[in-house]
This record gives structure tokens, C-alpha cells and sequence, in this order.
């Protein structure tokens, strides 16, 4: 006997949503699978780069450890070079920051010439590292003080037009150099040395920077204290300008001099031919007054 009800699943449609819905199910699944994946390899890719081995060269300043009030040091590099290994982030995060300083300890050593090993402190354990040079040579001295005369040099002694320069003086007649033994024995004088213009007409008033040279002329290595000076160079004019003006004043006054004579000596002449004028007409009317009385007698 044939059965006329048909189920649920019996019918086309039915059967046709569930195929999608399971479909998109299976398709979400193996999407968040997948980025799941990439997320984690991802990950892991950024902690090998991290975690790998890097090597960075880096030039520093290099420190010198000694008793700096008994002993000067000299010879020895400025700057040294170090190469780090370690971990890449390490590594960079060390080479931006320099958190660490390579350095020459010569605290147990006395005067002389020595050779001593470079070290770094400061670096993380997980860096190895190498330093260039790894030895250097350095030359350890008595520090001596001394002192010594200033000296004042002009780049000019001559001026355009009719100025001089007097002598120049400096605030500071003496100063004390410090240095090592040798370089402070060699020092002859300390040189204060003034730039003077050509055009200059009025005192200058100069603060220079002094050198301490020795008998050639080369400049020593050591310290000045102070280590500049206050320098005066006094500027007049020659005496020929004042002579000059002193004779134009002359010649004035001689000329002033001259037109007032000439004219008293017009003035006296021109009386004097008053005066003549004067006596001549007194003298014709004398005459006159006698020729009239003698016609009266007669």
C-alpha cells in the first residue's frame, strides 16, 4: 500500500537550504582556519627577525681613566670603533641609545710609556663585541704648572692716513699654563694677537684668545688660565697732522694779521694827505689876509 504523506526532508526545497546553509558553514570554517594561520606564521616570522643575529659597527668617544690632577696623558685616539653582535632588536635598540662607553683604565699605572687593552662597560650579555684597536699606546707625564709672560702681537703696525699706533697693552701681564712636563718646559711666551684694521682712527678695545708657542713658534699643548685677554692699542694721529694744522692756523692768523697792518697803514696815509690838504689851505688864506692889510696902509 502506497504511503501518500511525504516527510520533512522529502521535499526539493528543503533539502536545497540545508545544502547552502551547510555549505557557508564549511566555508566560514576553513576561512578563520586559514588566517588563523597566516596569523601564527605571522607571528613566528616576526619573532625569528627579532630573535636573529645582527652585527652593527659603531665609532665612540674613547675614555681615558687616570688621576687627571697628577698625570697628563697623551697619544692616544679620540675615538675608537666597536662591532656588536647579538640579537637584531638588542643590537639596534644599543646602536640608537649608545648607553655604553669604551675606555682605557690607567688608574694603576705611573709616568712612562704604556700599552694598555681597551674595554667596554654597559653593553647588554647577550652582545658580543669587538673593539679596533684593541690596544693602544699611550704616554703618561707629570702635569707641571708654570707661569709665563703675555705678549701682544698686531697684524699691522702702519695705518692709512695720518693716524699711529701706540704700544698695545694687555689687561693681564702674566697667566699659568698647565700641562705635561715637556710641553710646559718648551713654552717661551703666551701670544696675544690683535687684528688691526688699516682704516682704524680711535683706540681699540679687543678680547683675544691666547696661544702659548715655543721658541719657533708652534703652538704648545697646554692649558691657559685664563685662557683669554682683555687688550688695549692705543690709536692718535701723527705729529706731522698736527703740525699741519698748526701751521694752517699760522698762515691764517699771519694773513689776518697782514690785511689788518695794510689797513692801519691806509688809514695813517690818508690822514696824512688830509692833514697836507689841511695845512696848504691855511696857508693861502694867510696870504690873502696880509696882502689885504698892506693895501689898507697904503
Amino acid at each position: 500500500m502506497k504511503n501518500d504523506k511525504m516527510g520533512l526532508f522529502d521535499h526539493v526545497w528543503v533539502l536545497r537550504i540545508v545544502s547552502l546553509v551547510l555549505a557557508i558553514l564549511l566555508f566560514i570554517y576553513v576561512t578563520g582556519s586559514k588566517s588563523s594561520d597566516t596569523r601564527q606564521s605571522s607571528q613566528n616570522g616576526q619573532n625569528t627577525a627579532l630573535m636573529a643575529n645582527k652585527t652593527q659597527t659603531l665609532k665612540i668617544p674613547l675614555e681615558v681613566e687616570s688621576n687627571s690632577e697628577k698625570y697628563v696623558v697623551t697619544g692616544f685616539p679620540q675615538y675608537v670603533k666597536i662591532k656588536i653582535t647579538g640579537p637584531s632588536a638588542l643590537v639596534t635598540t644599543t646602536a640608537n641609545t649608545q648607553n655604553f662607553k669604551v675606555y682605557a683604565d690607567l688608574t694603576k699605572l705611573g709616568t712612562g710609556k704604556h700599552e694598555v687593552r681597551l674595554k667596554a662597560s654597559g653593553l647588554n650579555k647577550e652582545l658580543s663585541y669587538t673593539i679596533t684597536p684593541a690596544k693602544i699606546k699611550v704616554n703618561i707625564q707629570s702635569r707641571n704648572t708654570a707661569t709665563v709672560p703675555v705678549e701682544v702681537r698686531l697684524s699691522s703696525k702702519t695705518l692709512n692716513g695720518s693716524y699711529q699706533i701706540g704700544t698695545p697693552k694687555a689687561a693681564l701681564e702674566k697667566v699659568q699654563i698647565t700641562g705635561a712636563k715637556s710641553e710646559v718646559q718648551q713654552v717661551a711666551k703666551v701670544i696675544a694677537y690683535v687684528n688691526v684694521p688699516k682704516n682704524a682712527q680711535s683706540t681699540l678695545h679687543r678680547t683675544v684668545t691666547l696661544q702659548a708657542i715655543n721658541e719657533s713658534g708652534q703652538t704648545m699643548n697646554v692649558v691657559i688660565m685664563p685662557n683669554t685677554v682683555s687688550v688695549t692699542v692705543p690709536i692718535s694721529q701723527t705729529d706731522s697732522g698736527d703740525k699741519n694744522s698748526s701751521s694752517s692756523s699760522t698762515t691764517s692768523s699771519a694773513i689776518t694779521q697782514s690785511n689788518s697792518d695794510s689797513s692801519a697803514e691806509s688809514a695813517s696815509a690818508s690822514s696824512a694827505k688830509h692833514s697836507s690838504a689841511s695845512s696848504a689851505s691855511g696857508g693861502q688864506s694867510n696870504n690873502s689876509s696880509v696882502s689885504a692889510s698892506e693895501n689898507d696902509t697904503k
